[in-house]
């Protein structure tokens, strides 16, 4: 048996290493072929390396915490956007290389909704990325600082799906609003960006100070993009209520 854990690590064939055991057992049970038997443990170590797979997207999306679109209270929204938010789950807006705007008050779903979509994404061999906007100007001044930019830009480009969370808490310097104007220009209508905002876009100005970059900037933004404008109060607030009144 140890002869087969060396062969199966030698052959990078991590579910038979470990698991070879309890596939014998059930291939007994089974009464399986040595045929079936063999495809059965083919069948579970491409499961295992697809699932593996997924698990290195994930992580490598810097997701912040794991929200599924299974758990997003659909009821919670308004008819209209909860079928938009059902036909985003498509994710034909990567392929397509459009974006997706989500506007509304803290606590409505934005981020919930991103980071479903996103793991989606991961889960369907798709690389993301996650990042809250104050993080990316952070990350693109230190880059710049160390002439790095050119190739933070290269990997950046190269995400089949961006996530952009809270736009509109924080404003930033003329350098900091060039960085990120040039930044998302990159992927205009070839690659796909998620951002949530808390501000209407005629509020935008209030983050970049500068009218003409702010026009330019939600006028690419938002062409042929997805814009849900998600009204209501907090669920993270009810749920705090209803806690209390327990």
């Amino acid at each position: 048996m140890n002869n087969i854990e060396k062969l199966a690590n030698r052959l990078r064939l991590p579910y038979i290493k470990n698991n070879y055991l309890e596939a014998i057992n059930e291939a007994m049970s089974r009464q399986y072929s040595y045929e079936q038997f063999l495809e059965y443990l083919l069948i579970k170590e491409n499961e295992a390396r697809d699932q593996n797979g997924i698990n290195r997207r994930i992580k490598a999306a810097k997701f912040p915490y794991l929200k599924y679109l299974l758990d997003l209270k659909y009821d919670a929204f308004p008819l209209e956007i909860s079928n938009k938010i059902r036909e985003l789950q498509s994710l034909s807006f990567i392929h397509q290389g459009r974006n997706v705007i989500l506007v509304g008050n803290p606590g409505v779903g934005k981020t919930h909704t991103s980071i479903g979509l996103g793991i989606k994404a991961c889960m369907e061999g798709m690389n993301v990325l996650y990042i809250t906007v104050p993080n990316l100007i952070t990350e693109l001044k230190e880059s710049m600082t160390l002439n790095q930019l050119t190739n933070y830009k290269k990997r950046f480009i190269n995400y089949d799906l961006v996530i952009l969370d809270e736009l509109g808490y924080i404003s930033f310097d003329k350098q900091g609003s060039e960085l990120l104007f040039n930044l998302l220009s990159m992927r205009n209508e070839t690659k796909s960006i998620i951002i949530t905002t808390n501000l209407t876009f005629n509020r935008w100005q209030e983050i970049f100070n500068d009218p003409t970059l702010t026009a330019a900037m939600v006028d690419r933004l938002t062409h042929k993009a997805h814009v849900i404008n998600i009204k209501g109060d907090s669920y993270r607030l009810k749920e705090t209520k209803d806690w209390l009144n327990c």
